[in-house]
């Protein structure tokens, strides 16, 4: 569909001259020399589905949102860009899009797609047409300089300002937008970090975080923003003042095989001229592309077979006490010979045994029946009776080579699952884990150190450190 774009202008550069230069060649080479100092492309040959970047003035977050807006690719410019800002000036139910005109910077005008606009709000009541919402709005003009720079006068956006503050809101807009989300359009969220913190706290608040939007998980990143709140950090006002724009981008690809990579991070306490250490603001940006790693992969079918089989497999142990390996075994050539699973049993939502290898004994199919009926007798619960086969559900893990790591830093919550070894000592946690307790990388390792290992909780520092990824699915919705 061609986009229909209008040529007034009615939405003039508000906060040039105070968040960014004014001038147009003083602009060109403010950005130019942020771009320069940016991080470079993390894949130069891939171009990302979403940003999240900062809104502060250049002078503090330019260099950050930079080191974002230089993961695309000039030469593949977008249909359109969507650009979603929760409002810092107004509270109001909905989302308003800006449809009246074009917006402005002083490098020219940047087209709005109308018709886009138009389209979204007839398609659900959620969308508004409130010029005024955006008028006094720095946290999406701020971006309109960098997306020039990069994309040149093609440029076409879509202006989204959020006034919701409800998840259950954001799962509705995502919902709406959903249809848009896809490799022929970006979409940028416009968020700042840690707000007012001392320097220190405002680096450990971003990190935690940060990491949550990695693990691509609204429900994580709720349950973080709420312990960062409860941690009662001495002058944090907010987490991420973006939250709702973030969530909604967390809702629009959860469950999709899409990778949140970490760009670059600094807070204002940064900037040698004026970074005060005792009252920060964070920044960070984060690019979501599609999944890097697709030789790791299941398809609905295999996921189906190896459901069935396990559940075959427990059955028959759990009701004659043999274990029978079936003899229809699904291929999964596909994936790497020395892949393992895990096997999680849960018995009317309550886990009730967990037990898995790390490689396979050359069936992947045949592993996962055998690790099945390990589970239905796992020490750490009461065996699985009969009488319960009705209520059992079956969570599968398919779990990648280990990958040794020197530093936890390397470890992405969400993604990886953990393995501690010292000695004969061994202890993991699967991916999974971590976001749905919240902890950090820190409280993983120390729980999985102590708890699973037994080393002890600092135990981890001097244990060799191993990461792996897993394709988890489950037969029940719990």
């Amino acid at each position: 569909m061609k986009a229909e774009v209008n040529s007034k202008v009615t939405r003039r550069a508000e906060f040039a001259g105070k968040f960014y230069a004014a001038g147009t060649e003083e602009l060109q080479k403010e950005v130019k020399l942020f771009c320069q100092e940016g991080k470079p492309p993390l894949f130069p040959q891939k171009q990302p589905l979403a940003l999240i970047v900062p809104h502060a003035g250049y002078i503090f977050s330019g260099k950050v949102a930079a080191s974002g807006y230089n993961q695309l690719l000039p030469d593949q410019l977008p249909e359109r860009v969507f650009i979603l800002v929760s409002s810092h000036q107004y509270r109001f139910p909905g989302v308003s899009v800006f449809t009246s005109g074009n917006y402005e910077t002083p490098l020219g005008p940047v087209q709005v797609d109308c018709l886009t606009g138009e389209s979204l709000l007839k398609s659900d009541p959620l969308f508004i047409n409130r010029e005024e919402y955006h008028l006094r709005e720095h946290s999406l003009e701020v971006q309109l300089p960098f997306l020039q720079h990069i994309l040149g006068n093609q440029l076409r956006i879509v202006p989204l300002v959020l006034g919701i503050h409800d998840p259950e809101e954001c799962r509705k807009l995502s919902k709406a937008l959903q249809p848009w989300f896809n490799n022929k359009n970006l979409f940028v969220i416009s968020s700042d970090f840690s707000h007012y913190p001392e320097y220190r706290d405002a680096i450990n608040s971003d990190k935690a975080t940060s990491e949550a939007i990695l693990i691509n998980s609204p429900q994580h990143l709720l349950k973080i923003l709420e312990k960062n709140r409860k941690q009662k950090i001495p002058g944090l006002a907010t987490s991420l003042c973006g939250w709702t724009s973030v969530l909604t981008l967390l809702y629009l690809t959860e469950g999709k095989p899409l990778s949140y990579q970490w760009v670059d991070y600094q807070n204002s306490g940064d900037q040698p001229l004026y970074g005060d250490h005792h009252r920060v603001v964070g920044y960070s940006a984060i690019a979501v592309f599609e999944d890097n790693n697709p030789d790791f992969s299941l398809t609905d079918e295999e996921k189906t077979g190896l459901l069935k089989l396990a559940r075959q497999a427990l059955r028959n142990f759990i009701l004659t006490g043999e274990r029978l390996i079936p003899e229809e075994l699904p291929d999964t050539a596909k994936l790497p010979e020395n892949c393992g699973a895990f096997v999680s049993i849960y018995i009317n939502g309550k886990l009730r045994g967990c037990i898995g290898r790390f490689e396979n004994n050359g069936s992947l199919a045949a592993t996962v029946c055998e690790v099945a009926v390990s589970s239905a007798t796992d020490r750490r619960f009461a065996p699985v009776k009969p009488g319960e086969l009705d209520n059992l559900s079956v969570e599968i893990s398919v779990l990648s080579p280990l990958r040794k790591i020197d530093s936890p830093s390397e470890i992405v919550l969400g993604k990886h699952g953990i393995f501690i070894r010292k000695g004969w000592s061994t202890g993991t946690f699967l991916p999974q884990v971590a976001p749905k307790y919240g902890w950090s990388t820190e409280e993983m390792l120390e729980r999985c150190s102590g708890e699973k290992a037994g080393i002890g909780r600092e135990g981890w520092k001097t244990a060799d450190l191993f990461v792996y990824e897993a394709i988890v699915f489950s037969d029940t919705q719990r």
